[in-house]
């Protein structure tokens, strides 16, 4: 730090403090006072100066929003105080008994509320110490947390810095908006990946990404309403909490509402029942809670749920219609979905003519047939479902819907890939409707990496018919691409191009995982790659010769050989061969056999290597890579914030390496390159 000027030192702070304040405008605010373009031009500042001076960065910089980071897993870590559930109720009557029983607890007469939003979000503590963010955990089990710190720095509405200098515990709702929400599950439709059923579900499951760059795409936002100890801050009321909690930089939401008496929450929750569509986010009910902290304290908990709250549940929306057909959809990993097709009907504001019918099992669970009358809802409040039948209308007409045995795309055979799946696809490796997902693949950073081949392009190309199977990328021409439309100029037509022409000569091992051959990732291609050599060999190889190597099981030596079977696998590797496209490998310079016979497991973030890119240098010098800690592993390489491994090897007494122990006990050097492959 002392070899850090004066003046950056303060320049960076003064950085750091500027882009919170335009955070705080932005994000929780929604009134910025600076453009995009200057925001963005005060970032690059203080990243450039970061990358100078990195003795400079801290946890709490707005740059750790935007870093990548793959965590290795997520650390229990004990709640300061528990986080309890909330009993509810769906009934009007119930929430007045809910009052009296307040009152008569209190021997008042009359009792005040705070009415609140209940936000169908994921439930997260935050921890600051002198006004910096230094923890966030997820409910867990109410007395125990994940730490997903690293996911929260991605919420952009959570500050890192709060505007005064204070040591404080809150809790929240973290949450996706509805247009993200919809919009992720339309481009996983389009992938052919199950659709999240609501906006929680996908909440959950995107602050549970070990990748934080996932987290950081979903955007997702936040609302903060509790303060552990409020006492500590003269707080004496829920209001003061919820007015406070704003004032030193959090998201709180807008709608709250102070009540004088349980009438005025009944009108509250009536009102939002019905104008519950107008927002931006989805709620599900609403959260009374006695306004006084005394009142609160001396109520009470239970076990499980404090005595001086509850939520009043909005009524569920359902409609009631008639099943006229069932088409099947074919999604980009080719999973089979049932769409029922009905007559249509109002539902929650639109009108509704078709809806999910999940998979072919879920059909037979609910026993649903063409010409029921059914009820559907919108799950989550969006994607309209199927969710019973109406039996008693059945006039025996009706007809069973049987799943198809041939894809309705290509009339390719359909089956399950791996034993116990729900989801029903079509096995043809080269589906038209697995088109823009095998590109992806062949695109992706693990396989080719080809730059400016992302969603939208793939689109514009396999729509306009310029490509209909994976090879025909490399005969595209300046011409073709210029046919695409707006948006697609000479720059792009050439970086797009020379990416293309590199990509020809990718190594072996990302070739075969381009290829996107069944239940072969990119360990299992880089291993066939060692083994065979060239993609010729490897296509003549049988069942026998591949379940030779190890980590080959009959499984996937059944997949490989029946991959490359297929009369258009053996087209497209032709179309490849005469477009120039290497197919065979060279031996690596960068191998050795230093590693050979020795496995390895990596936990926490290490310096100079990303997950990736460790595994693939032990392999490339001879080692296993495994993701778990047992007695038949060899090291463990431990980086910084390790997790459950670091223990795990220390009791079965594993040798423990840290990266640069790892490198000079085996006389390695890491490439300079940012990747090894």
């Amino acid at each position: 730090m002392s070899n850090v000027p004066e003046e950056i030192r303060k320049r960076v702070e003064q950085l750091r403090e500027e882009i919170e304040y335009h955070n705080y405008r932005y994000y929780v605010l929604a009134s910025p006072v600076i453009t995009d373009e200057e925001y963005d031009r005060l970032m690059r500042e203080l990243i450039e100066l970061e990358r100078q001076y990195p003795e400079l960065v801290t946890p709490d910089s707005p740059t750790q929003r935007v870093s990548e980071k793959v965590l290795d897993e997520f650390r229990s870590v004990p709640h300061s105080e528990p986080m309890l559930s909330l009993d509810n109720t769906y009934s009007e009557e119930e929430i007045r008994q809910f009052d009296e029983r307040i009152k008569r607890l209190l021997n008042l007469k009359e009792v005040v509320y705070v009415a609140e939003l209940k936000i169908d979000g994921v439930s997260v503590s935050l921890r600051y110490v002198d006004g910096r963010f230094v923890q966030g955990l997820s409910r867990g089990d109410g007395t125990r947390g994940d730490d997903i710190s690293e996911n929260l720095k991605k919420v952009k509405s959570i500050p890192l810095r709060l505007r005064k200098s204070v040591s404080v515990e809150v809790r929240g709702e973290v949450y996706m908006p509805t247009d993200v929400f919809e919009r992720l599950n339309e481009e996983r439709q389009k992938r052919g990946e199950p659709l999240f059923a609501n906006p929680r579900n996908a909440a959950a499951g995107t602050l549970r990404q070990l990748d934080t760059r996932i987290t950081a795409e979903r955007h997702l936002d936040s609302f903060i309403y509790y303060v552990l100890k409020p006492e500590q801050y003269g707080l004496k009321t829920q209001w003061e909490a919820l007015n406070w909690l704003r004032e030193i930089g959090f998201k709180v939401n807008p709608h709250s509402k102070l009540c004088t008496g349980i009438d005025e929450v009944i009108t509250y929750w009536k009102e939002w029942t019905q104008k519950r569509r107008e927002l931006g986010y989805w709620v599900d009910g609403v959260v009374v809670k006695v306004n006084e902290f005394e009142l609160q304290r001396a109520l009470g908990t239970t076990a499980k749920a404090p005595r001086w709250a509850i939520a009043f549940k909005f009524p569920s929306e359902h409609a009631r219609t008639r099943i006229v057909d069932v088409t099947v959809q074919v999604g980009r990993t080719g999973t089979l979905t049932p769409v029922a097709e009905l007559e249509p009907v109002q539902l929650a504001g639109t009108i509704v003519k078709r809806a999910s019918l999940h998979n072919f099992d879920y059909i037979e669970e609910k026993d649903i047939r063409i010409g029921d009358w059914v009820y559907i809802e919108k799950a989550g409040g969006i994607i309209p479902q199927v969710v019973s039948v109406i039996e008693s209308l059945r006039t025996g007409s009706e007809q069973k819907i049987e799943p198809p045995k041939r894809c309705p795309v290509c009339g390719g055979e359909v089956g399950k890939i791996e034993i116990g799946e729900v989801a029903l696809r079509c096995l043809n490796p080269h589906c038209p409707a697995k088109l823009k997902r095998a590109l992806e693949t062949l695109a992706s950073r693990s396989a080719l990496d080809i730059n400016g081949l992302g969603e939208k392009m793939i689109d514009r190309l396999v729509d306009s018919g310029l490509v209909k199977d994976i090879a025909d990328i490399f005969y595209l021409t300046p011409f073709d691409l210029s046919q695409l439309g707006p948006g697609i100029g000479q720059k792009t037509i050439a970086n797009l191009l020379s990416e293309i022409e590199k990509a020809k000569r990718a190594p072996l091992h990302k070739w075969i995982t381009a290829l996107g051959i069944p239940l072969v990732g990119e360990k299992t291609a880089y291993v066939l790659a060692q083994n065979f050599r060239s993609l010729k060999k490897l296509a003549e190889a049988d069942v026998d010769q591949l379940m030779q190597i190890p980590g080959i099981g009959e499984e996937i030596a059944r997949s490989i050989v029946e991959y490359f079977r297929n009369e258009k696998t053996k087209e497209i590797l032709e179309k490849l061969e005469k477009a120039g496209v290497k197919l065979e490998e060279e031996k690596s310079t960068e191998t050795s056999e230093a590693l050979k016979g020795l496995t390895f497991a990596v936990t926490g973030t290490l310096k100079n290597f990303s997950r990736s890119e460790i595994e693939e240098f032990i392999i490339a010098h001879g080692g296993k890579v495994t993701d778990s800690v047992s007695r038949k592993t060899d090291y463990l390489i431990v980086g910084e914030n390790p997790g459950s491994k670091l223990a795990r090897a220390q009791q079965l007494g594993v040798k423990i390496l840290t990266e640069e122990e790892f490198l000079q006990k085996f006389k390695l050097t890491k490439p300079k390159q940012e990747r090894l492959f």
